[in-house]
């Protein structure tokens, strides 16, 4: 079932199923699994060519190897636009390590004050996929194996998927749309 909120369609299980990120159980597996690198939006891309020169000393070698190499985005084998991998296999390019935990450069670079921009949209929203038509977007749940300890850390906290990516939603909609959002759960819920 879906929720129309303004141009979005958002798919009802943001609002019923619980998601609290536990990096300390995944370890940020999201960022080296996968069947390519994370979806970008047309206009990201100029902003990581932009941007690259500010992220690249909290790279790791390899990954400023592959940027050096196949550039700052790539299509994948679906055609669609993704951050590029590591060795072609599945760690995203822009990943460095923390303590075993995977970490984005783009974001820490962010929080260091050395650029703008936290991260690509479809990052910072996981695990909300967006299926974008030329008049409106819909929203769904993403659902993963790897995120199973995310389920549970959220059911444990009782905290809906669109309430634990409240900043990212608003990023991306606006925070008028993310109160029409919040008023449209409690008619519908």
């Amino acid at each position: 079932m879906m929720i129309e909120v303004g141009t979005v369609l958002v798919n009802e299980e943001l609002i019923t199923e619980q998601f609290v990120c536990n990096l300390n159980r995944c370890k940020g597996a999201c960022c080296v699994e996968g069947d390519s690198g994370a979806p970008l939006a047309e206009d990201e891309l100029s902003v990581l060519e932009e941007i690259y020169p500010k992220v690249k000393p909290f790279m790791t070698q390899k990954g400023i190897e592959t940027i050096e190499k196949e550039g700052t985005y790539v299509v994948d084998m679906d055609g669609d636009l993704t951050t590029p991998c590591v060795d072609g296999n599945k760690e995203c390019a822009y990943v460095t390590w923390e303590n075993g935990i995977t970490k984005c450069a783009i974001e820490i670079a962010y929080q260091q004050g050395e650029i703008a921009w936290r991260k690509p949209i479809s990052c910072h929203l996981y695990p909300i996929r967006i299926t974008k038509y030329p008049e409106f977007d819909v929203l769904n749940y993403d659902r993963w194996h790897i995120c199973h300890d995310a389920c549970s850390f959220g059911r444990e906290l009782k905290v809906p998927v669109y309430s634990f990516l409240k900043d990212p939603l608003i990023r991306k909609y606006g925070a008028a749309w993310y109160n029409e959002l919040v008023e449209a759960t409690k008619v519908d819920g």
